[in-house]
């Protein structure tokens, strides 16, 4: 059945405005970092449900929503999430990781131990549910992981502008984060994000973006 269909419009601004706003928040945004040290200030839940709100407002394949979002501040599983963690992590720098990939690491510094893991007030771990059970028949979502990659995105971004610091943390592979938090097996770990304000000693690498124009392709002609 057609959905309702309802007025769209959006608020009016000359080019000038757009360019200023723009610019504004391309100057917040450019500040963003990965954070490895957090300090251990607590940050309600109100908060973070009121983060997680927004990236919930994202665009998803046939408006499904194809993602889970559990936010963890109990110290027992932060500590499990961590032990478990830093297991996959030895193993991939140990024997995972090809040299190439952990010289591309160098400079940014990481290693297997994870201790912001359990330092950090919460873990928001993001699943991506690839199908679900709808009037007991198996319905597949679509576009999972590019709905997924979306809502995380704007997750990010809603916890810089509210003054959070975040790292996405993706250790390989992920199946233990579900089996720590009994999620069922349609859902598949995307990503372990941490959120909390950067620690009193913070410090991150000095390292330039790639410039734009190496993104960028305007259309030939």
């Amino acid at each position: 059945m057609p959905a309702n269909m309802i007025p769209f419009t959006m608020p009016s601004q000359s080019e000038e405005q757009m360019r200023r706003s723009a610019r504004t928040l391309f100057d917040q945004m450019k500040a963003r970092r990965s954070c490895r040290f957090f300090s251990d200030q607590s940050i309600s839940k109100e908060l973070i449900e009121s983060i997680i709100a927004i990236a919930h407002t994202a665009p998803s394949g046939a408006n499904r929503k194809p993602w889970r979002f559990v936010a963890v501040n109990d110290p027992a599983i932060k500590h499990e999430i961590r032990l478990a963690a830093e297991a996959e992590e030895r193993e991939s720098y140990g024997h995972r990781f090809p040299q190439a990939w952990l010289d591309a690491l160098e400079p940014i510094g990481t290693n297997a131990e994870k201790p912001f893991l359990e330092i950090v007030p919460w873990l928001i771990i993001m699943f991506r549910i690839d199908w679900e059970m709808i009037d007991g028949e198996r319905v597949h979502n679509y576009y999972p992981a590019e709905s997924t990659g979306i809502a995380a995105g704007m997750f990010i971004t809603a916890c810089h502008q509210v003054g959070l610091a975040t790292l996405t943390h993706t250790p390989n592979p992920m199946k233990f984060l579900r089996e720590i938090l009994g999620r069922p097996a349609n859902e598949k770990p995307f990503l372990l994000i941490p959120v909390g304000y950067p620690a009193k000693d913070c410090v991150v690498p000095d390292i330039p973006k790639k410039p734009l124009v190496d993104a960028l392709q305007w259309n030939a002609g």
